[in-house]
């Protein structure tokens, strides 16, 4: 699902960064990816839901998808597992 530009990671910054790193990829006429694992999974579904309501009027969410990714810890060789989530966010059409 799109290329490496149009990839956001959420993280721990503060929401308004990822998005504006959004409305980039989207006024530049690209769909945006924002890609979320464990606790950041709330803040990308925020992110997706400003930009598509309150800052880029007629974008629109393009495909949606959750996974569980194994994680292995390097201290005990223990595996974890993580949530993640991918939210495509469309441009809007153009006129």
């Amino acid at each position: 699902m799109g290329n490496d530009d149009s990839k956001v990671f959420i993280g721990k910054k503060n929401t308004l960064n990822y998005v504006m790193a959004a409305m980039m990829n989207l006024s530049e006429g690209r769909p945006s990816l924002l890609l979320a694992r464990g606790k950041t999974i709330s803040r990308a579904v925020d992110v997706g839901e400003i930009v598509i309501n309150k800052f880029v009027k007629g974008a629109s969410y393009g495909k949606i998808k959750i996974d569980t990714e194994k994680i292995s810890n390097d201290r005990d060789g223990s595996i974890s597992n993580v949530s993640s989530i991918e939210i495509e966010i469309l441009p809007p059409p153009k006129k």
